[in-house]
């Protein structure tokens, strides 16, 4: 889900880590386009600053191009498009040039003799062109979607064919007036386009239909209307809410009934063992009774829910969610996942679904959300909260506490030598802290200012990677380094004893994101990942091509078997935490769907099934704080519940397969949950 440019504004919300085109940008190629003086210009930009800027164009023949060239925390876009069209308006042939973090982004489509061709990164293939069917680029710039977009809101009826397959629909939400002073004012139109992404993509467009805007953290707006992003994003939350809300609402009706889940085994995270032929009881939100099923009185009034064959966990959690949208709730619900933490967002945005969630106008699992807090730089997070000086960064912390927000995330422009004092700060509100390392400071150094977690297994192996990787680590060195030097690392040299020992002896807990990692330096462009894998078949086309974008474009001097050997390393890494016993959490970084396969990587890194879903349960609630009310199946605790058809003590992907999902007691059905969220069908 990488690569369409649509989606790269939710990708850096998400946080997903994508490689340094840097190197790759010096490599030989055609010369990119030159935007010609009428080109419609685009700044591309968040609340950090501006990162790029991108052009589109149409000639007098009816020729599309577009050209864009972009710099995110020293991720390199450099590419432009090229594009004929038919009497319909639809891409008779395109072509794509340049390089992106992937690396060559080189990408061709054409319509001959009434068969439509195309290759990109990642795919090669062909099918019958009968018309009235836009091909979806995998790559490219935003140029490309501001020509599908255009074409689909021109089509009488807003539905248009697309390849290599696929519907796209395009429904108006609400307008916006915008501009004034010596910016014209006009009113522009919010669309809700579906067919590009499992949850519908918002789009603005002006009242010819010409494309506006597209804003999601990170931001394409004409310059004169750069200053209108915050109003842009605020107007459609609102919009998409209600969509939402109707979810919510069809959902959440009526009064939740007393539940029996009768003869099933049932996980127990804090005993850490399977029990088989057991019944549990739900009443009024909580856990009333569980036991053998000879011992337990089921209520008359109970739905009773047959159990042989399924085994009941408690609600999973995944500890790095970088929330999204409001359908990212539903579409986590239907994964068993009741529990999310989220390490950084647009802290008005994670409010807003805050309020919403408690009125019963949002379906969402819980969530425990952390405000992010960065330095100002080149390199600033797209949504964090930014400090200045040490009074700034403090107050940025008592910020946090007063949104209720609780914990604070440092991300890697922050001063270093603020740390101390805004960690005291933290401590003192009793929130928690945690985060990626400041750029010229080790582990270690973070340790010993006060984190209570080490977000990210990068950061932890950075302990003993050279200081070149160190000084610049708030940029791509935080990938290319540890993919660079991990290899070679001895973990059991000093610098590793130095970081494992102190994260023993001040229990510092870890949330390591295996499965972001690897999917950055384990697969090739084209190569389909065992995360998404079990998806396939279940999702729009563009999402699915974007399963295989692959990892980092390995540099000129390593290879695609070093990047490997670095993630192996990481893994056994992994191995010696968990025998030592730091505390992890499991989390994705991810969209979320990621989840059963960051347990998974666990089990490869030595954890057995009844540990690694600890991870997913007991133990976040333990570093959350909230052990005693969720995190395990027991008497009195809240009835956050997932039931799955199989047996995970001997298969964990069977944990893709929920069958019933309960939260705070409400019974919820995942197959109508995925339906909701976009997916066609059950996960393989």
């Amino acid at each position: 889900m990488r690569a369409f440019s649509i989606f790269l504004g939710l990708l850096v919300l998400l946080g997903l880590p994508v490689a340094d085109a840097a190197d790759s940008g010096a490599r030989s190629g055609p010369a990119l386009a030159l935007p010609p003086a009428d080109a419609r210009h685009f700044v591309i930009q968040s609340s950090a600053g501006k990162h790029g800027d991108s052009w589109y164009w149409e000639d007098r023949e009816g020729h599309r191009g577009g050209r864009e060239s972009m710099n995110l925390r020293g991720q390199v876009w450099e590419v432009d498009m090229q594009g004929t069209q038919g009497a319909d308006g639809i891409p008779t042939s395109l072509v794509i040039h340049g390089v992106s973090p992937q690396g060559d982004a080189s990408e061709s489509f054409a319509i001959e003799h009434g068969t439509a061709r195309w290759r990109s990164p990642i795919d090669q293939g062909q099918a019958e062109y009968v018309g009235k069917a836009f091909y979806v680029s995998q790559g490219g710039p935003i140029a490309s979607t501001i020509w599908l977009l255009e074409r689909l809101l021109a089509s009488p009826d807003r539905r248009l064919g697309a390849l290599p397959g696929g519907l796209l629909s395009a429904e108006e939400l609400d307008t916006l007036e915008v501009g004034g002073g010596s910016v014209p004012k006009q009113t522009v139109h919010l669309w809700s386009v579906s067919g590009l992404n499992a949850a519908p993509v918002p789009v603005w467009a002006d009242k010819a239909g010409h494309f506006f805007a597209l804003t999601a953290v990170l931001g394409w707006l004409p310059e004169a209307y750069a200053g209108e992003q915050q109003r842009l994003e605020a107007a459609q939350a609102g919009a998409m809410a209600r969509q939402t809300g109707e979810i919510a609402h069809r959902f959440l009706a009526g009064e939740a009934p007393p539940l029996a889940f009768i003869d099933v085994q049932i996980f127990d995270a804090e005993g850490l063992r399977f029990t088989p032929h057991q019944t549990v009881v739900v009443e009024k939100g909580r856990i009333s009774a569980v036991g053998p099923v000879a011992n337990v009185t089921v209520p008359g009034t109970a739905r009773r829910i047959a159990g042989r064959g399924m085994t009941l966990l408690p609600g999973l959690w995944d500890c790095h969610m970088h929330v999204a949208d409001d359908y990212t709730g539903v579409q986590e619900l239907s994964l068993g996942v009741t529990s999310v933490r989220d390490p950084g967002n647009n802290d008005a945005l994670t409010l807003d679904r805050r309020r919403r969630a408690s009125a019963g106008d949002l379906l969402f699992p819980h969530v425990y959300a952390s405000s992010w807090i960065d330095g100002k730089g080149p390199y600033s997070a797209q949504a964090a909260n930014i400090a200045t000086s040490e009074a700034e960064a403090i107050a940025r912390v008592d910020e946090a506490k007063a949104k209720g927000q609780t914990g604070v995330k440092f991300y890697g422009t922050f001063n270093p030598a603020w740390l101390r004092p805004a960690i005291a700060e933290a401590h003192k509100l009793g929130l928690h802290v945690h985060g990626h390392i400041p750029a010229g400071i080790r582990p270690l150094d973070a340790v010993d200012a006060g984190y209570d977690e080490i977000t990210h297994i990068n950061w932890v192996i950075m302990q003993a990677l050279p200081d070149s990787v160190i000084e610049v680590s708030n940029g791509i060195m935080r990938f290319e380094g540890p993919g660079r030097y991990a290899k070679d690392v001895d973990l059991d040299g000093p610098a590793m004893r130095a970081i494992l020992g102190a994260m023993v002896q001040k229990h510092i807990s870890s949330d390591p994101t295996m499965v972001a990692f690897e999917g950055l330096y384990v697969p090739d462009n084209g190569d389909l990942s065992p995360a998404y894998s079990p998806f396939v078949g279940t999702l729009p086309p563009s999402v699915e091509r974007g399963f295989r974008s692959g990892g980092f474009a390995v540099p000129k001097d390593l290879t695609r078997a070093d990047y490997r050997a670095s993630w192996a390393r990481m893994v056994a890494l992994l191995g010696r935490m968990h025998k030592a016993g730091i505390r992890i959490v499991a989390g994705t970084d991810g969209s979320g769907i990621e989840i059963i396969r960051e347990l998974e990587i666990y089990q490869e890194a030595g954890f057995n099934a009844a540990e690694a879903l600890a991870a997913a349960t007991i133990e976040p609630a333990r570093l959350n704080g909230v052990e005693e009310t969720t995190g395990s199946i027991k008497v009195g605790k809240t009835a956050d519940l997932v039931l799955i058809e199989g047996d995970p003590s001997v298969r964990l992907a069977d944990l893709r397969q929920t069958r019933q999902v309960v939260l705070a007691g409400r019974p919820l059905d995942p197959d109508a949950l995925r339906t909701a969220a976009g997916f066609s069908g059950r996960p393989r």
